[in-house]
């Protein structure tokens, strides 16, 4: 029962953090949160291909995967005690490294 709890629990953080920092209707930041979640699940079984935007205002192509890596564990191999909602990292498949994007620069997922 805790596994269904808690990515309940995960989609309403972002969902709420979504609110706080893009100011949309909390609908619209709910169902960003469900494509962020679904995202998610999508790169830990394998290999997922997203849009989102750069710092810099450009359009980034990612192919991203969390399989096969352990829960936890950050681009320096240390043990992350809080999950950060502002943020999602991934590892990119092209440029061989860990990278991250801010929630709210999501586009779509192909």
């Amino acid at each position: 029962m805790g596994a269904k709890v808690n990515f309940r629990v995960r989609v309403m953080k972002y969902a709420w953090q979504l609110r706080k920092t893009t100011s949309d209707t909390f609908c619209n930041c709910l169902k960003r949160a469900w494509q962020l979640w679904k995202l998610a699940k999508a790169m830990r079984q394998g290999i997922a291909v997203f849009y989102y935007t750069k710092a810099d205002g450009s359009i980034r192509k990612a192919f991203g995967t969390l399989r096969n890596l352990p829960i936890g564990v950050s681009a320096g191999g240390k043990k992350m005690t809080k999950p950060s909602y502002k943020t999602m990292s991934y590892y990119d498949i092209e440029k061989k490294a860990f990278r991250s994007f801010k929630i709210e620069n999501l586009i779509s997922v192909a």
